[in-house]
């Protein structure tokens, strides 16, 4: 898909991937790129930065959402491309905070399905669209040390699934972006909590995941996989659940013992 003459929203864009994202499309020329982010001061400065307009927006509240694609429509007539990038991490398991549980389950979750709520209809009319949701390797593999992360982003990749099910034949693409280690606030803040560089040591730049995710969509490829080994871990998943859960065991017990 050419990027030239799209509208391109963006959300979570003031850091990490979705600023990478927001800066690697605006090099592509298209009729505007939208910087959507909770901080609003944050996407701002990027919008002024790549010469695109910012939305401050709660991507876990409907209303905003709706605020949002109603903005957009009407000032740019209609969105191409919609990418879904917001999400926030939660350690721990079930003991983890009813409170975390549901924050993140609507921020890692509930966003995507708001966004293709308000953003579908306009899209189906036109037959034509595209909906990029940035999960994770972790919706594909889990996650050993988080639960509610590993939770809804195996939910949101199953959300994305569907929609590429039901919506496929109507002339929507849908991409999922799955990476493992990238290099941003929330990679270090993990790092930092678990004493480990299991995720560091290959992360990847964020600029490197907007490329994998500008050629993903150029290719309306599903699954978008900037460490290509990620589909090898998921074949081997496929192939022998049990002894995938058994190498996954070893490997939570080799890092907590710090032997990795």
């Amino acid at each position: 898909m050419d990027l030239t003459g799209k509208v391109i929203v963006v959300t979570g864009a003031a850091r990490g991937i979705g600023r990478a994202l927001a800066r690697r499309f605006a090099a592509d020329r298209p009729e505007a790129v939208v910087v959507v982010d909770i901080d609003g001061d944050g996407a701002r400065a990027l919008a002024e930065e790549i010469g695109a307009t910012s939305v401050q927006c709660d991507v876990s509240r409907e209303a905003d959402i709706v605020r949002l694609v109603q903005q957009v429509d009407k000032t740019h007539g209609r969105i191409d491309i919609f990418c879904s990038n917001a999400g926030i991490g939660v350690g721990g398991g079930p003991e983890a905070e009813n409170d975390d549980w549901q924050r993140i389950w609507e921020v890692n979750v509930m966003a995507h399905v708001y966004v293709a709520r308000h953003v579908l209809p306009s899209m189906l009319a036109r037959k034509e669209g595209y909906l990029v949701g940035t999960v994770s390797a972790a919706g594909l593999l889990n996650h050993m040390f988080a639960a509610p992360y590993g939770v809804t982003k195996s939910a949101a990749l199953s959300f994305f699934e569907w929609l590429a099910i039901a919506h496929g034949d109507d002339g929507i693409r849908v991409s999922c972006l799955c990476p493992q280690g990238v290099k941003t606030d929330m990679l270090e803040a993990e790092r930092r909590q678990l004493k480990t560089d299991f995720l560091t040591a290959g992360a990847l730049e964020p600029e490197a995941v907007a490329e994998a995710v500008a050629k993903g969509i150029a290719d309306e490829r599903f699954l978008i996989l900037p460490h290509p080994e990620v589909a090898e871990y998921f074949r081997r998943k496929a192939d022998d659940y049990d002894r995938w859960l058994r190498g996954m065991r070893r490997l939570r017990h080799d890092l907590l013992s710090g032997r990795r």
